[in-house]
């Protein structure tokens, strides 16, 4: 489906690995009239457990979390009756951690808890938690979770270190960021090139794509401010956004104001993830866009690793972990969160510079092999949850079985 595939891709490994995985999801988008009740399907080996919790990035906050504490009451009822080995809990959002600590204590087996943002620190510098009670309880309800959970899963190290000033240890938190997918994104390159031919306005020009989610966070109007800037340096050069949320009509009025729509800004839908890769082998850049945010410096987006797994150079516009990656391994550009002059100069040079476009290229792909490799990140995870249950991965892996609720 759409979007993140972190605990898909994750599941079908344990399974790989010989353990049996339980998934406790949401089908977000339920057909119309679709009745209230718990399915249940295989999907690689992972038997998902499905509740309908209609949820869409452009709701508004109070309907998000209206999403959230439906899923997270029906899903702790679900997850206590599975009797697993070990419960495992992905957040965002922070009440995923409810059902997880509840089926844990039912089946009295140990908790992990995986951190993808730091919330309520997010949520809180955006405007979204508004109200000092609305403050406390997500405050009191993060460290509540990281009380109760045997181990911490961290996405990346500012959020080990902001998990850090919570009442936990250094040896309780693992850092696994999110990883890359060599057997989904190695394609050949006939696949960016049908992807070109489909496209009058794109052909041989230089592409740079944004492939995600249009939430407010993303600040993906970034893209349309730096193509007008670009159209008057290279009007050859393509921006695409291919992505749906709540901020994909502001984007599109924003690059119609500019004058750059269809010109040489162009956007399309969301498209299923092994659609992906056709989109990044076609592209000269890949983008991952934040708003100039502190908090937001510690993310660990999966179209930063999917780019990584494309060998597409990767362009940012912001500071934080990524950006340092960047920098020390040649992977692309740190752009000017502000100034999109000057952020426009420096993309067209980059893009005009083909040898150390392909230096970049190379380097990400290594990056992505020596240092995000989904498999390795896997074992990991793996590593994490039997020794949560007390038990070792060289005892267990292929001799006997982990049951976990996800």
């Amino acid at each position: 489906m759409t979007g993140g595939t972190r605990s898909y891709e994750m599941a079908r490994r344990l399974v790989q690995r010989g353990h049996e995985v339980h998934m406790v999801t949401s089908h977000t988008d339920p057909a119309g009239g679709a009745r209230k009740s718990w399915t249940q399907t295989d999907e690689m080996g992972i038997r998902v457990h499905w509740w309908p919790v209609p949820y869409a990035n452009r709701m508004n906050f109070s309907r998000r979390m209206r999403a959230f504490c439906e899923f997270a009451w029906r899903a702790a009822s679900r997850a206590a009756t599975l009797d697993g080995d070990v419960v495992f809990a992905t957040s965002t959002p922070l009440t995923v951690a409810l059902p997880g600590i509840h089926a844990a204590r039912k089946s009295g087996v140990p908790f992990v808890f995986e951190v993808r943002d730091l919330w309520p620190e997010l949520p809180i510098a955006v405007g979204a938690l508004k109200s000092r009670t609305a403050r406390t309880a997500a405050r009191l309800l993060e460290r509540y979770a990281y009380q109760q959970a045997s181990h911490i899963v961290a996405l990346s190290p500012g959020i080990k270190a902001g998990v850090m000033q919570g009442p936990v240890t250094t040896d309780q938190v693992t850092v696994i960021p999110n990883s890359c997918d060599f057997d989904l994104f190695e394609v050949h390159d006939d696949r960016g090139a049908k992807f070109r031919q489909r496209y009058d306005w794109l052909g041989h020009r230089p592409l740079v794509v944004y492939t995600g989610t249009l939430g407010m966070i993303n600040g993906v109007d970034y893209l349309p401010r730096l193509a007008a800037e670009m159209v008057r340096l290279n009007p050859e050069v393509r921006f695409l956004v291919v992505g749906s949320g709540q901020q994909e009509s502001f984007i599109r009025a924003q690059a119609k104001r500019m004058d750059v729509l269809d010109r040489n800004f162009f956007t399309c839908g969301s498209v299923a993830k092994d659609q992906i890769p056709a989109v990044l082998s076609a592209a000269d850049v890949a983008t991952s866009l934040f708003i100039d945010l502190p908090e937001m410096r510690n993310n660990s987006a999966n179209k930063f690793f999917d780019a990584l797994a494309a060998g597409t150079p990767i362009v940012i516009n912001h500071e934080g972990w990524l950006a340092d990656l960047i920098r020390e391994r040649g992977l692309g550009l740190v752009l000017d969160p502000a100034d999109f002059s000057k952020a426009a100069q420096k993309l067209n040079v980059f893009l005009q510079n083909r040898e150390r476009m392909s230096r970049a290229a190379t380097a990400a792909r290594r990056a992505g092999r020596e240092l995000f490799d989904r498999d390795l990140l896997a074992s990991r995870l793996e590593n994490v949850l039997l020794n949560a249950t007390g038990r070792a991965a060289s005892r267990v892996r292929g001799v006997s079985e982990l049951k976990t609720a996800a």
